[in-house]
């Protein structure tokens, strides 16, 4: 089985992720700033103090894995907040851009050492950043987060073609989290579900691509 790195792991989505991961069989290691109750009581590996939007906090996490490899890496730490026009909060636009748009690539190529051919990165990000899908506005740092992370995801799927690192770009759908208000129409459980059938379908082929956990190619 494979050996599993998943960022934002202490609720929601990133917790689910690892919950079905470890229960299949894979080795997981579950990265967070602070890790929940549910977290610890799965039994997984815990790497706390782990916040994607500071280089010192994971090149401190790279070094404490240093010699372990990874099969498949989940970028997943993300953050939401609200920014409609007239109102915007420049400084949550900043922060929401250290986490969710620079963070993956942060994490990613810190952790490239550990990584081989055949290994796999995904990161969860949103068809809210998608240009061609944007039919209601507003959200400005998230959005703007994430269309910036779709970029990054598509210049490291070319950069790590010739390593034979697959990488695609997720979006879990409209999911029922503490992140959304507990709004949606998946469950945290059915959305890591379809991630993990994305992900393990994923394969040089398709690297690259943006995808809708329930199997949809998604615009940019």
């Amino acid at each position: 089985m494979a050996t599993v790195l998943i960022t934002g792991t202490n609720r929601g989505i990133g917790l689910e992720l690892a919950r079905q991961l470890h229960a299949r069989g894979d080795t997981v290691i579950a990265a967070c700033r602070k890790p929940s109750e549910a977290l610890v009581a799965l039994g997984v590996r815990v790497e706390a103090d782990v916040d994607v939007g500071s280089g010192d906090s994971v090149a401190s996490l790279a070094a404490r894995l240093e010699g372990v490899g990874i099969d498949l890496l989940i970028n997943n730490a993300g953050i939401l907040q609200h920014n409609a026009l007239g109102s915007v909060d420049y400084d949550s636009v900043m922060r929401q851009y250290q986490i969710n748009a620079i963070g993956p690539l942060r994490v990613t190529e810190a952790l490239l050492p550990n990584m081989s051919a055949g290994g796999k990165v995904a990161i969860v990000t949103s068809r809210m950043g998608s240009i061609a899908d944007n039919g209601s506005g507003s959200h400005y740092g998230y959005r703007m987060s994430k269309a910036a992370v779709n970029a990054a995801g598509v210049s490291l799927a070319r950069d790590l073609a010739p390593r034979k690192i697959a990488v695609c770009l997720l979006h879990p759908g409209y999911v029922a989290t503490e992140m959304t208000g507990n709004n949606g129409n998946v469950s945290p459980a059915e959305s890591a579900a379809g991630l993990i059938t994305r992900v393990d379908e994923l394969g040089l082929a398709t690297t690259g691509s943006f995808w809708h956990a329930e199997g949809q190619n998604l615009p940019w």
